[in-house]
Order: structure tokens, then sequence, then C-alpha cells
């Protein structure tokens, strides 16, 4: 069952890897009369569902065709900013001229040792998702393919397992986009670039968003002429339009050849080469490239779980729920990619939570009441929370937006590093925070505390009096609450403070 997902080359990392993740020896156990929780699934929302339920008192089953710890541990959020660090190390040497560090006779980036670099992190990590612990926490996991039989049983290594409730978290896997020529050629996805050894000299990426700006920018600091298509007019096209602008700028520095508005795209395969002829911004393109990875086309994974037995609803985009994760079945709930447009890391967590307490509990939390956060470690980075810009602009609700520039922020400034700001919308007339981006260095981490204010109705009057260390790139959130503070004095407000000040001389 692990062809899907290759583990290459089987060096002692990917060993470790699957030892931990589908050790080749497991077996079974013995099915109990009844379960609390079935979890399908073993990416995080079903580890965090299974650890969680658990915890407390549950007895619970965790099924797992193939790698536990699912795409963030494999072939995603690990992998990636493990070779996203190596990319900004090479940036940091190519650049260090520019605070009068000299590095005599250049550098050389080793790809085969970045990638076992990698290899070796992620088989470390994956201790924390490996099958015994989860054992060892007291949940049985079954490594097989699960089918549901019947409303309220799934059949897995011809074992039948019976549950009170049941949890869908079987998240989803990249799926062929209808490029014409596609099949054709043989190309990477996310589930396969990690288990490249050798860095290709041309490297062609279609769809620029956070996977294919990720790698584009990664591949082009170890070497790689990297050629990035988008079919839209503007990469990252779901985040604000001056911050998407700002890393595109960033990618042409990197040498990253940026093609939006990529239409009619064909590929053929020529003396072992890729071939893409194209047209963009009402030029045409003939481009030669060695490999081809494919950024765009995700698909729920629903096919093999014999939903209609269970009477679970879905659709070509995954299970159909409530507002509570709860299936047309109501002893099914799923959560994850598996149901959900927001398919990050975190956001699977939290709906794991909400899974445990409605489940389990009669608990009454609601997905609509999230505060979901996002974060594409491009350099700069560019972080989102809250309502898009699209959103805010197709909404009758009123705005004020306030933005500061990391231009007029020291830590910034003396890092040599100024690029960006943090763009903050509020409802106007009112403090509170309807939406937030920030783009620059370490975004990802400055967008929590924004995050963190309006999941608990906090407002930029709040942020305003929230003191930071000086110099610290947070100096800019706060500067923006200082924006929203001054336009309380109004001339009116002015003026009495000005009388009064006048008597109290």
């Amino acid at each position: 069952m692990l062809d899907s997902v290759q583990l290459q080359p089987k060096d002692q990392y990917n060993l470790e890897l699957e030892r931990n993740v589908h050790p080749p020896d497991w077996v079974n156990p013995e099915p109990a009369n009844r379960y609390n929780l079935v979890v399908i699934g073993a990416g995080t929302a079903g580890l965090v569902t299974a650890a969680g339920a658990a915890g407390l008192g549950a007895k619970v089953a965790l099924i797992e065709r193939e790698l536990m710890g699912g795409d963030c541990l494999n072939v995603g959020c690990v992998p990636s900013k493990a070779l996203l660090a190596s990319g900004h190390a090479a940036a940091a040497l190519r650049d260090a001229a520019h605070h009068k560090v000299l590095i005599e006779g250049g550098y050389t980036v080793d790809f085969a040792g970045v990638m076992e670099r990698m290899r070796r992190l992620r088989a470390g990590i994956s201790h924390h998702d490996s099958a015994k612990r989860f054992k060892d926490l007291g949940i049985d996991v079954f490594l097989g393919e699960g089918r549901f039989s019947s409303s309220s049983t799934v059949e897995v290594d011809g074992r039948t397992l019976n549950f009170r409730k049941a949890v869908i978290a079987t998240g989803a896997r990249a799926a062929a986009p209808p490029i014409a020529g596609l099949d054709q050629v043989e190309y990477l996805t996310n589930e396969t670039i990690f288990s490249l050894t050798e860095l290709p000299k041309r490297l062609g990426i279609i769809g620029a968003g956070p996977v294919g700006c990720e790698m584009a920018q990664a591949f082009a600091r170890f070497g790689s002429q990297v050629t990035l298509i988008e079919a839209q007019d503007r990469i990252l096209p779901n985040d604000d339009l001056e911050a998407s602008e700002l890393v595109k700028s960033a990618l042409k520095r990197d040498g990253i050849n940026v093609l939006c508005c990529g239409k009619n795209v064909e590929l053929s395969k020529r003396d072992g080469q890729i071939h893409i002829a194209m047209s963009a911004e009402d030029k045409s393109y003939d481009l030669t490239v060695d490999r081809l990875l494919i950024g765009v086309g995700r698909a729920a994974n629903v096919d093999t779980l014999d939903l209609e037995k269970a009477g679970v609803e879905y659709t070509k985009h995954g299970i159909t729920v409530s507002d509570k994760l709860q299936s047309s079945n109501p002893k099914i709930y799923a959560a994850g990619d598996v149901c959900s447009k927001f398919k990050f890391t975190h956001a699977a967590d939290f709906m794991a939570r909400i899974v445990i307490q409605n489940a389990l509990f009669f608990g009454r939390a609601k997905l609509s009441a999230m505060t979901i956060p996002w974060c594409t470690y491009t350099d700069p980075e560019l972080a989102h929370v809250g309502m898009s810009e699209k959103e805010l602009r197709d909404s009758a609700i009123e705005v004020a937006t306030y933005t500061q520039s990391f231009d007029a922020v020291d830590r910034a400034i003396l890092e040599g590093n100024t690029e960006g700001f943090v763009r903050i919308h509020t409802k106007k007339g009112s403090d509170k925070i309807l939406g937030a981006t920030i783009v620059g260095a370490h975004a990802g981490d400055m967008i929590s505390q924004i995050s963190m204010a309006m999941t608990n109705g906090l407002g930029l009057k709040k942020i305003a009096s929230t003191i930071s260390p000086y110099p610290t790139r947070a100096e800019a959130i706060r500067k923006v609450g200082d924006q929203y503070s001054r336009t309380r004095l109004t001339p009116l407000v002015k003026s009495l403070f000005s009388l009064w000040l006048k008597w109290a001389r």
C-alpha cells in the first residue's frame, strides 16, 4: 500500500521513517467489541482526534492505509520547510556582502546533502506520529484499507470494527489537472518531489500557489533554472494583491521566470526532455525543462471508503459536513482536508478538537467559529487571517484599512530587510479586526498576535496598548494600532484637549 507515497531512496532515514509510520512487521490487534470512536486516516486530523479521545478515556481504533503522519509529516509541511531552511541558508551566503561579510571563492550547494538532511530530520520527527506511540496511548492501531460495511461498522484487514461514532480523516491527494499532454510526460507532485537526489538543471512548475512558490524559490536557490507558470493573472491569487506582488518580485530576484496568465498549455516529451508550449501575457513560449512539478489539483480521499454503505454524502470536493463537522450519517464526522476548504495542518488540528467535543460529549463547537490564519513560507513570508481582500470587497461591510510598512520599523532597518508591511482591516468606525495580512520576514510568527486578538474579541485599541520589546518587527503591529488611535483624535476632540491644556497651564 506504500506505492502512492514513495519513500526513496531506501537509505537509513527513510527506513527509520517507514519503521515508525508503517512498520513492515506490524500485526493488527483483535478488535474490541465496540469502540467509542473509530478514526479512519492517521494524518494530523486523525492523530489529534485519536490521541485526544483516548486521553479522555474513550476506546479508540485508528486506521491508516499508508503512512501515519499523513501529508504534513511525509510529503508536506515537514520536508518542505527543511528544504526552505537550506534555501534560506544559501541566500544568506549569497547576500552576505550586503552586511559587509565577504565570502572568498563563493559557496556550493550540496543538493544530495540537502535532501539527506531533510530525510534525517523528517525521520527524527516521525517518532511522534509512530504506530508504536499511538499503541502505547491505548489506541488500537490498524494498518490497512478501511471501508464502511454499514452505518456503524468498518472493515479493515478482514476484521469488523463496530463503532458508536466514527471520524473520516483521510485527507486529500495530488490530482492531475486537465493539461493537454500531461499523461504523456513523467511529472512530480508534492508526493514525489522529496524523493529527488539530483538537482534538476531546469525545473518547470505549474501552479503558483503556496506549494509552487515555495518550491520554486527553494530550487532556484539551490541552482535550478526555474520557470513558474500560473493560469491566473497573478501568483498566490487568494492573498492580498500588493503582498503577492512583493513575493513575485522576490521570486524574480532569485532568477525565477514567472509566467502569469498561462494559457493553452501543452506538454510533450522529446529526446528525454519535457517541452511546454503555452501563451502568457500575449506572448507564445516554447520551453524545455528536465523535470516538471505539478503544484495544482487536489482530490479528497473518499473513493475507497464505500461511503454509500454508511449513508455518508460526498462530492468531488470531499465529505459533506455541517458546521459541527457531522456528516449525513449522524454517527459519522469528518475533519481535515477531506472535508475542508482550509487545507492546512493547523486547521486539521483544531477541527479534530471540534470533533472530539461534538462526537463524544454532545458539544456545540462550530467550524465557523474558528479563526484560521495561513502562511506561505517564501522569502518574504506572506501570512493572512480573517476575511480576504476579495471577501471584504464583495461584502456590504464598510471597511477601514491601516498599513504599516517595515521600512519605518527599526529592527527591519537594522537587519537590512525592510521589504513588506502589516495591513489590518477593521469595520469602519470601530476597532474590530475583520482581516489582516503580513508580508515580510517572520510574517508567519507575527500573524499569531492578530489571530489571538481576533479569537478573543480584542480590537486595534488593545493592540495599541500592547508593549512590544524594542527593537522587534512586532512593533509594526503596534504601530498599526497607533494609526487607529490617531483616527479617534478628531478636530473636535483635539480642540477640547487644547482648551483644557490651555486652562491647565
